[in-house]
């Protein structure tokens, strides 16, 4: 056995803590190289912008800690993939998947605050992202740029070239497995003439709608990312339509906090929506769910900002990547003639 001189345990925990575990690292492996994987695979089951992941040494495992266990876990596999990824069968965090080598969320551990744990290394199958996005947002994190790959073998979705016809009239949304799809709608005259309705459609862009990329602690616990991306849409403009309580198709829900509602595919995981009692009939729609040609960030159909919600929790948790990230999406939208104050 390994000197505890000699290893560091790390703790991880996803929002409602049904999944509560440590794994035990020789210090000689630290810091973990992380990876941001933008292939399609790792985006619809997650319904996240990129997976942000770390490979474990070999014979490192999660060391669950009781009353948490394995059982707690849901296992999600595909034709199109050799690993088992696993999500918390309650909240839905996603955890990681296993292989030969067990590849973990490096969001849901407690130890970010340790610049000699994680070290963020490289964008991997950025070609699967068609427009870069936030390899683009995101090209360093303090003064360590980020290595990009563009390889080719980037697992691709079969049912992403047939959303083309879609472009000009309905945007796809649908999580890996297709237990969770809907169609979503431009902003109808109707809707975008009601000035109660101001906020949600970008000034000088009725045919687009309002999104945000945001880094607060409930949304990196229930996805298992470091940031979450969502486009606000109201529910008549989906189809089919969400139930009131969110339900649509396989998905599960997860009361995060009072009022707050979320749901993610129960068969793979993926986030889809977040919804609260101050606006029941506009639901925020997960960024990695959407299948828009141009790429991740659907830019044909939203219009992205930096939410000032949340920020302060990124910063704790991790202030150079959230401060990389939030330099990046403000140059962005900058670049793109949008204003970068949002009251979200």
């Amino acid at each position: 056995m390994a000197s505890s001189t000699n290893t560091k345990t790390l703790t991880a925990a996803c929002h409602c803590r049904d999944v509560h575990f440590n794994i035990t690292i020789p210090k000689a492996n630290l810091p973990l190289d992380v990876h941001l994987c933008h292939c399609s695979l790792c985006r619809y089951t997650h319904g996240t912008f990129c997976t942000f992941h770390a490979n474990l040494p070999e014979g490192v495992e999660p060391e669950f800690i009781s009353p948490s266990t394995m059982s707690n876990l849901t296992p999600y596999t595909h034709p199109q993939g050799h690993s088992i990824g696993y999500f918390c069968s309650t909240c839905g965090c996603n955890i990681g998947c296993q292989d030969s080598v067990w590849v973990i969320s490096s969001a849901i551990f407690d130890a970010n605050r340790d610049d000699a744990i994680w070290k963020i290394n490289e964008h991997i199958f950025a070609s699967s992202a068609p427009s870069g996005d936030l390899a683009r947002l995101l090209p360093h994190v303090g003064p360590h740029r980020l290595h990009v790959s563009h390889d080719p073998a980037s697992i691709s979705s079969k049912k992403q070239a047939t959303v083309e016809r879609y472009e000009n009239e309905v945007l796809r949304a649908e999580c890996h497995c297709g237990g969770v799809s809907f169609d979503i709608a431009r902003p109808s005259k109707e809707f975008t003439e009601d000035p109660a309705n101001s906020y949600w459609v970008p000034p000088g862009e009725a045919h687009k709608w309002h999104a945000v990329i945001e880094v607060c602690d409930d949304c990196r616990l229930v996805n298992g990312a470091n940031l979450a991306g969502w486009v606000f849409v109201p529910t008549d403009h989906m189809s089919p339509r969400p139930e009131e309580n969110l339900a649509l198709g396989t998905s599960k829900t997860y009361q995060s906090s009072e009022g707050v509602l979320r749901s993610f595919c129960g068969r793979c995981g993926a986030t889809v929506f977040y919804g609260c009692v101050d606006r029941p009939h506009i639901l925020d729609v997960s960024v990695g769910i959407l299948r828009a040609p141009e790429g991740v960030m659907a830019t044909k159909w939203a219009a992205w900002k930096m939410a000032n919600i949340g920020r302060e929790d990124g910063r704790r948790y991790d202030a150079e990547f959230t401060k990389a990230l939030i330099e990046g999406v403000d140059d962005w939208v900058k670049k793109n003639d949008q204003t970068t104050v949002d009251k979200v």
